[in-house]
């Protein structure tokens, strides 16, 4: 993994040697690169761990995260039953004489109290964000996920009135996933851009990094947190970042891009 995993900002050559990019728009990802989920999904399973068995689940909070771990792995992060799930596969006397809609429901409430109260921006994207609206960029979103669930996650990290409203893309509005490449494509296209004039910036190699630069974007990967830390792509970024200044340098250093 060498030289990816450095600390240093990679950079494309040729854009090192003058030849003239001409930057339109910036697509962001979401998670892991506007907000730490990882560390947001971790606490909010533990405090609706510690809700269900206050509700009356009979489990050690150990065992009961090791199954809910489980649960989300075999079922994915999307799926809307993991507490359902969670005690169909336990046994009955672990919840008797309690009723198991009454322990789901306390999940699902701690779940959303944690979301309500602790879903937060990295602490400089909401001004980096704010500087680079000032610059007549497009500030985009391409993001993988249910359509609901990554809409009300940008909602809440008001970051909002700081995105170009006709360009934020999720998968499940458009029908195409990643890591295709028509993903990419499909959001350059509708504002009438062009790949070499759009960056991406994201912490999935394989999905983030790959399919934006083999379309001619430029690519950022943001090493910052996250499960894909140690994640290594079929290509090179364009450039390595670990937080959203890195990015302002960039864009001052090889796109003239004024900010202030």
């Amino acid at each position: 993994m060498g030289g990816i995993l450095d600390k240093k900002l990679v950079h494309r050559p040729q854009r090192r040697k003058g030849l003239h990019v001409s930057l339109k728009a910036i697509f962001f990802d979401v998670d892991d690169t506007f907000y730490s989920t990882s560390e947001f999904a971790k606490m909010a399973r533990l405090n609706s761990v510690y809700a269900m068995i206050e509700a009356g689940l009979k489990m050690s909070i150990s065992e009961c995260i090791e199954e809910l771990r489980e649960v989300i792995e075999e079922f994915g992060s999307n799926f809307g039953h993991h507490y359902d799930r969670l005690l169909l596969r336990i046994p009955k006397e672990k919840y008797a004489n309690v009723n198991p809609a009454i322990i789901v429901a306390a999940g699902v409430v701690a779940y959303h109290e944690t979301k309500y109260k602790n879903l937060k921006p990295y602490e400089d994207v909401p001004e980096v964000l704010r500087i680079l609206s000032t610059t007549g960029l497009i500030l985009g979103v391409i993001t993988a996920g249910l359509m609901h669930k990554q809409a009300e996650k940008l909602v809440r990290l008001k970051i909002l009135k700081y995105l170009t409203p006709n360009a934020i893309f999720i998968t499940d509005q458009i029908g195409i996933g990643k890591p295709n490449i028509k993903l990419y494509r499909n959001a350059y296209t509708s504002l009438g851009l062009k790949a070499e004039e759009c960056m991406y910036v994201g912490d999935n190699p394989i999905t983030d990094i790959d399919p934006p630069k083999s379309l001619g974007m430029i690519a950022v990967l943001n090493r910052r947190s996250g499960k894909y830390l140690e994640v290594k792509g079929k290509t090179e970024p364009d450039y390595l970042i670990h937080d959203m200044w890195e990015l302002l340098d960039v864009l001052k250093k090889d796109f003239e891009i004024k900010v202030e």
